[in-house]
């Protein structure tokens, strides 16, 4: 069963104010821009006329960093209520979270820190999403991380954890290529022998992304062009289930614009060879 009934939105990038004039000045090599939802949540002035410019030229969607949807003391409600406001405000078919928790014991940590492989941190996630769907009615889906450290006391693996996860919480998955790759090489797991057991019939959206390796390991750092290997997953997956939409990141070391619709481009046209896309 489809996890949210949305309209497919192409291949898009993820917003960043660095190339907000070529952004524009491509506007037609574009299909949809994500935005950063904790960039606007106490928002000046120029900010909401800056979000309310992009939502008149491009479908938005709206990925966020610090609700803490693992959090075992639940959401910030003072939080969720920011977000919920920026959803409201831009409407868009669905919007996205990290499958992690950002706070612990009511302390900001500062990074997306894995959670526990447990049927506890299952239901944790549960409570915390049926919380927040009383605020929030727009299809919320969740992106699995790339993970510094594995917790200890595991009761199953990543797939079924984040299968069983996305069965008690009705969301969908933001599945990123990159960090599946990352946690496949830095912990030595076999994506070939695993890949059917992802929750491909949840699949909503894709973020793929560039990063460089440091001290032995793959760092998902979103600052290099997207890698072979990263590309062979993606058009695996593309091929695998019916995605509604993928999405360049990049936050630092920027190329010439001209890197970046070429990755948008050749991501679309992976869409349209597997029929996903027009």
């Amino acid at each position: 069963m489809a996890a949210i009934d949305a309209p497919a939105l192409g291949s898009g990038i993820g917003y960043r104010p660095q190339f907000r004039a070529d952004l524009f000045a491509h506007r037609d090599r574009i299909d949809f821009l994500e935005i950063v939802a904790d960039h606007y949540l106490d928002a000046t002035r120029e900010k909401l006329d800056e979000l309310d410019l992009l939502r008149s030229h491009f479908p938005l969607v709206a990925h966020g960093l610090d609700l803490s949807i693992g959090s075992a003391d639940g959401v910030d409600p003072r939080y969720l209520d920011k977000i919920a406001a920026l959803i409201e405000r831009i409407d868009p078919p669905w919007w996205s979270e990290h499958l992690c928790f950002t706070r612990a014991d009511g302390v900001r940590i500062g990074h997306l820190a894995s959670l526990p492989y447990t049927w506890e941190a299952i239901d944790a996630v549960a409570r915390n999403v049926d919380y927040l769907r009383r605020r929030i009615k727009t299809p919320l889906i969740l992106e699995n991380i790339s993970c510094v450290v594995r917790v200890p006391g595991a009761e199953m693996d990543e797939p079924e954890f984040l299968t069983r996860t996305l069965e008690a919480t009705g969301c969908g998955w933001l599945c990123d290529v990159a960090n599946m790759h990352v946690n496949a090489m830095n912990f030595g797991f076999d994506l070939d022998a695993q890949f059917e057991r992802w929750p491909w019939d949840r699949l909503v959206q894709i973020h793929y992304a560039g990063g460089r390796a440091r001290n032995g390991l793959l760092i998902d750092s979103h600052d290099a062009a997207t890698s072979d290997a990263v590309w062979t997953l993606y058009e695996r997956v593309v091929a695998r289930a019916p995605v509604k939409a993928v999405l360049l990141e990049r936050d630092e070391n920027f190329p010439p614009f001209s890197e970046l619709i070429e990755e948008a481009a050749r991501a679309r046209a992976t869409l349209v060879e597997n029929s996903r896309w027009r």
